[in-house]
């Protein structure tokens, strides 16, 4: 009776692997013993949103730090200015001529009779749901939207504008992010409130004939987007507190 062959030695290649598995599982164990030492029960995926989060709240204090400091600079330089001109004439003719020109760029307050617009995102329904029909994108107010309103307001006539209690001037931009509106290096969340020095009336035909505000109150209508229109006998607007940023000079002759 022919015997059994004899088995041979395994292939290389499986002998290769036999012998990596114990090197990969010690690797493996290595990791997740890291792995739960760092974390300490914590999620880790969630490091990089808090840390998100404190910078930007750090970020939040340099600001309000930094805007104190202009403040304090902006007084010292109205202190020096008041000097020079007390002394210079041509200083007092140029500061004069500035103090003209400052209602109109709306450096300085202003009150008087206007409207009060607030827009607002779509409450949820008590379930957590949308609307029927709405997509998340549908019940939110967008940049399109503020800035419709404040388009109309502008061509109403209005005197002075302001969203969310800062001043609109010609450099002015209205953007949002997501439904977070960016003005002038702050955000704010809705509700958005715009507020404007003019006849209201005028204010109200001009949002009519807007077809951009037409198409948002269409999506009031259809998905409860809040918006709320006021008049007030009597508003007050502040001055647009950030300094001018000049891009463009001509030199006078002489």
């Amino acid at each position: 009776m022919t015997p059994p062959p004899t088995p041979g030695p395994p292939p290389r290649g499986r002998a290769a692997w036999g012998a990596l598995v114990p090197v990969v599982a010690l690797a493996a164990g290595l990791l997740f013993a890291t792995s739960g030492q760092t974390a300490q029960g914590s999620d880790l995926r969630a490091g990089d949103v808090t840390e998100l989060s404190t910078l930007i709240a750090q970020r939040n204090e340099v600001i309000l730090e930094q805007e104190a400091q202009l403040e304090a600079l902006q007084r010292r330089a109205e202190a020096l200015t008041d000097q020079a001109a007390s002394r210079d004439g041509a200083v007092a003719a140029a500061r004069a001529a500035g103090e003209d020109g400052a209602l109109s760029a709306g450096l300085v307050a202003m009150s008087g009779r206007g409207v009060e617009i607030t827009l607002d995102d779509a409450p949820r329904r008590p379930d957590g749901g949308l609307p029927t029909g709405a997509r998340p994108d549908d019940v939110v107010i967008h940049q399109s939207d503020v800035q419709a309103v404040v388009n109309a307001v502008w061509a109403a006539g209005a005197d002075g504008v302001a969203i969310m209690d800062q001043r609109l001037v010609a450099t002015s931009a209205v953007r949002c992010v997501g439904n977070v509106l960016l003005l002038q290096g702050r955000t704010y969340s809705p509700p958005f409130v715009v507020t404007a020095i003019g006849d209201p009336a005028a204010v109200r035909t001009q949002l009519d004939a807007s077809p951009q505000v037409q198409v948002f109150l269409q999506a009031v209508e259809d998905y409860g987007l809040g918006f709320a229109f006021r008049e007030r006998p009597d508003l007050t607007l502040p001055g647009h507190d950030a300094p001018p940023v000049m891009e463009y000079a001509t030199a006078a002759d002489g």
